[in-house]
């Protein structure tokens, strides 16, 4: 165990992730000053040195793929390792997600480690953010399930550098399938949509959860 093992008041589960997220910060300003850096090539080959020690120094513990991080809690709906909304995640903007009368509510901001075109965001990124809201969406009404189909339609470049707002409601459910629709615009110009998308989630049934994510739900020792 760690120096903070978890306590029965939760204290050393807050430390822990309070942790994980200060590490994801300075990841994503890594990565961040890694795609701007016109540093000389003697300093890009120290820093790669530099950061490989730091990469054995985090490998000398590591998690089961099989195993939820210690500082995970699936049913709370706490994911710090997600690839969009992590804190503890070098790949996340992050996105950051409130649920507003039935409504979906992301913002972000895309550095240039997301850029695809110059000065814009790349679209499978726009797709991946919209994709996670939409879930997020189904989740909140009570109709959690996965993506079966997701059609994006790209109206104009998202800009890089710019905080985004993106939205995302239920439109329909029919047994277990459900449909979402979510749109990307940016926070000054909220009525000028940049993407949207309808996403199609299907609810599981219990035999292809406990399939699917069965060893995933086991704890961890």
């Amino acid at each position: 165990m760690d120096g903070h093992a978890v306590t029965d008041d939760g204290t050393g589960l807050t430390h822990r992730r309070e942790a994980i997220t200060e590490l994801g910060d300075a990841l994503r300003a890594l990565v961040e000053q890694a795609t701007v850096t016109e540093a000389p090539t003697g300093d890009l080959l120290r820093a790669a040195a530099g950061i490989r020690d730091v990469i054995d120094r985090l490998g000398g513990r590591t998690r089961d793929p099989a195993a939820l991080p210690r500082a995970d809690d699936l049913l709370g709906g706490i994911r710090l390792y997600n690839p969009v909304t992590g804190g503890g995640s070098a790949l996340a903007p992050p996105l950051r997600v409130e649920v507003l009368g039935g409504t979906a509510i992301g913002r972000c901001t895309l550095g240039m480690a997301f850029e695809g075109p110059p000065r814009f965001a790349h679209g499978g990124v726009s797709a991946m953010l919209l994709d996670q809201l939409l879930g997020h969406t189904v989740v909140a009404a009570g109709r959690p399930g996965m993506t079966v189909r997701l059609d994006t339609a790209y109206h104009a470049p998202v800009p890089l550098l710019t905080p985004l707002l993106l939205t995302a409601e239920v439109r329909e459910v029919d047994g277990r399938r459900v449909t979402a629709t979510g749109t990307i615009a940016t926070e000054a110009e909220p009525g000028t949509l940049l993407v949207t998308a309808t996403g199609t989630f299907v609810g599981l049934r219990a035999d292809q959860t406990r399939r699917l994510f069965g060893p995933v739900l086991r704890p961890q020792p």
